[in-house]
């Protein structure tokens, strides 16, 4: 089976290659390529080839996706698996592209327990076993004019790494050389920084990231991959855990930017 897989791999490779001006275009324009050694962005782009052909990217509400716009997410999808391997992705199927921001409906619940109907705009989605959901026009302004810390594609591709091992909590299936307790201990500590820079209105990072485990997770993984280096400044230990989990070190091929940052909710 596996010599098998080994063949129909190597067929999608060599028939249905991505154009190499297109990819060459895409690593030269797109910021959160930058870095990447040649060795690399080989890789990346063998992967892209095969999550473009076993994933399906459509369009709703009358947006064509083109061919450019899968390349676009796809790379991205695929940064955060570069050295995991695309079998981290498997169980799912689609991506399903919004023009805009898409309005979900949800219900929630306050302290004393009255629920109430509510819609909310959002930018992303991930639905366990199911698509990513995205808006384009968020995908398309970090590609235009990267804000460090914020990547749609890298959040909602978080997630979906997340919920690898159940439900989204924060802490996806980590390696045989990762110590559990380690990454608990790294992640809760700067979660609840996070939480008490909030509370003095002084959030070192994205303050969507004190919402929850799972938030504080995918918030962080955009830090890791588009501003490293506040990431490793804010909370190194996180930063070294997802070094591990990742198996890159995006701060080694990355210029350093400014540590001024927003919060914008998803």
């Amino acid at each position: 089976m596996k010599w098998l897989d080994h063949q129909r791999i190597r067929y999608t490779l060599s028939h249905h290659p991505i154009p190499r001006d297109a990819w060459e275009k895409l690593m030269c324009e797109a910021d959160i390529f930058s870095g990447l050694s040649a060795v690399e962005s080989a890789h990346l782009r063998e992967l892209t080839t095969l999550f473009l052909h076993r994933k399906s990217l459509s369009g709703v509400q009358g947006l064509t996706v083109s061919a450019e716009m899968a390349l676009a997410v796809a790379a991205q999808a695929c940064l955060l698996i570069l050295n995991l391997g695309l079998d981290y992705y498997d169980g799912w199927v689609e991506v399903v592209i919004y023009p805009g921001a898409f309005l979900v409906a949800k219900d929630s619940t306050d302290v004393t327990g009255l629920v109430s109907y509510q819609e909310q705009a959002l930018s992303g989605e991930s639905w366990s076993r199911g698509p990513v959901i995205l808006s384009w026009d968020d995908v398309a302004a970090a590609l235009a004019a990267p804000f460090p810390g914020h990547n749609v594609v890298v959040h909602e591709f978080a997630h979906k790494l997340d919920m690898l091992n159940g439900s989204a909590n924060g802490m996806p299936p980590l390696h045989a050389d990762m110590v559990r307790q380690q990454w608990t201990e790294a992640f809760s500590d700067a979660f609840d920084h996070l939480q008490q820079q909030l509370a003095h209105h002084r959030p070192g990072m994205n303050s969507y990231g004190a919402t929850a485990p799972a938030e504080f997770f995918a918030v962080v993984s955009e830090y890791f991959f588009t501003n490293p280096h506040t990431l490793r400044q804010q909370a190194p230990a996180v930063y070294d855990q997802l070094v591990l989990f990742y198996r890159q070190n995006p701060a080694s091929r990355r210029p350093e930017f400014g540590s001024g940052e927003s919060s914008n909710q998803r």
